[in-house]
């Protein structure tokens, strides 16, 4: 018997966007319209049509998934991601092409999947995991662990229609994740739940996959892809770019980058700030030149800066802050922080810092421009038109026992030391 759990076959799915809506007619209106279409056509051949727009969510896709394989789905905003997992999930049916699945999926596309809003969560369980074709004694058999995964207890005889969105999830993730599925189906709905309860499911999905259940994982979350999955395809307008280890997709998908969601350069087309001092440029580079793919942490990040200068003064300061993606300052530097730099004299300079290489963690971060007469005046203070964004995807870790993002924010890897305990005795060999 084949290991091939999931197969595609030139799998396609179209949509009709736009075009002319048409109201509700009676059965005498439809066949009068039709019998007035041809004449319509010879008495005005150059007339418009309300022709719709056909949009290819998917197009042409061919995967095949083994059983136990954990394949991580990427690519931007709108490349079919969810259009894939929605005909895998027997939500929506295909335009062309066919699906081959063996074993019991169970899907989390969306907050509350098939739950109902009026009934309580307790009986939600039973209404949910019978949708995914569980038997009641199933159910009952692994109740006491899906309530105790999803930490909701206290709310299981309130109805659902009161729960917050992570309560959402979380009810809805344990029913999904603990009813024994062949193939589990997981889309970005974790990102509504809070830090720990998403280290919590990716910990399970682990679990699931290490019992020889196939799980398919959605997510902008590269860093959890990567050490989640141990394989990747890349979708980008409904196509099918690369499938392969997941390290290399993932590595691929954040070099090519993505300029519509990050920024790495700024240029005035107004310059900020007066006479004394003046931000023409405000960039990230790497290797010299700017910065266009995706930033690892593995690599040095700099942060160049270009200042007009009418007015000198020994009290001017330049320099940028660095924020994380919530908008939470991690420092702020300024170039009289080196002492070798003299006092700026009057013309065009070209300043430059570099962050080093694996400092940051993964996720996003703003670095905003700064520049000020010290203890007197702010000349250019979080400006948001000047202010850069980037990702960075977590990948300098020496260790091979290491490759999930770390906690906190900075995750450098710092130097330990060993050596005998004084007094201590030395262990036997």
């Amino acid at each position: 018997m084949s290991d091939v759990v999931l197969r595609t076959t030139g799998l396609s799915k179209m949509y009709r966007i736009g075009g002319e809506r048409q109201a509700y007619r009676t059965l005498r209106e439809t066949l009068a319209q039709l019998a007035r279409r041809p004449i319509e056509r010879i008495r005005h051949p150059g007339a418009a049509t309300h022709a719709s727009e056909v949009l290819w969510a998917l197009r042409d896709i061919n995967i095949e998934v083994k059983r136990g394989e954990v394949l991580g789905v990427i690519g931007r905003n709108g490349a079919g991601k969810t259009t894939l997992l929605k005909i895998l999930s027997h939500i929506t049916e295909p335009t062309e092409g066919r699906v081959e699945i063996r074993g019991r999926v169970g899907s989390l596309l969306e907050v509350g999947t098939g739950f109902h809003a009026e009934l309580t969560g307790r009986e939600n369980i039973y209404l949910n995991g019978a949708i995914l074709g569980m038997t009641r004694t199933e159910i009952k058999r692994k109740f006491d662990e899906i309530v105790e995964f999803s930490e909701i207890g206290r709310f299981l005889d309130t109805p659902v229609k009161r729960y917050s969105s992570g309560m959402y999830v979380r009810l809805a993730f344990a029913v999904a994740a603990h009813l024994d599925p062949e193939i589990l189906i997981v889309d970005e709905v974790l990102s509504v739940g809070d830090f720990s309860f998403q280290r919590k499911c990716l910990g399970k999905m682990e679990d699931v996959a290490g019992h020889g259940r196939t799980v398919l994982f959605v997510s902008h979350n590269l860093t959890a892809v990567t050490s989640l999955c141990t394989r990747a395809i890349l979708l980008d307008k409904g196509r099918l770019l690369a499938d392969g280890p997941a390290r290399d997709i993932v590595g691929g998908y954040v070099s090519s980058g993505d300029e519509r969601e990050s920024s790495k350069e700024w240029c005035a087309d107004r310059a900020l700030g007066d006479e004394r001092a003046r931000l023409l440029r405000f960039e990230i580079r790497q290797d010299g030149r700017e910065a266009r793919g995706g930033i690892r942490s593995s690599e040095t990040i700099e942060v160049a800066l270009t200042v007009k200068i009418d007015r000198p003064s020994p009290k001017l300061q330049i320099g940028f802050e660095l924020l994380d993606g919530d908008g939470v300052e991690i420092l702020q530097t300024f170039h009289t922080d080196c002492e070798s730099l003299e006092v700026l004299p009057a013309g065009i300079h070209a300043l430059s810092c570099d962050i080093p290489r694996g400092l940051l963690n993964a996720g996003r971060y703003l670095l905003r421009p700064l520049v000020a007469l010290y203890c007197e005046e702010w000349l250019i203070s979080r400006a948001d038109e000047a202010t850069l964004r980037f990702d960075v995807t977590f990948d300098h870790s020496p260790s091979e026992m290491w490759y999930h993002a770390r906690q906190g924010v900075l995750a450098p890897c710092l130097q330990w030391r060993q050596s005998t305990a004084p007094g201590a005795a030395p262990a036997d060999v």
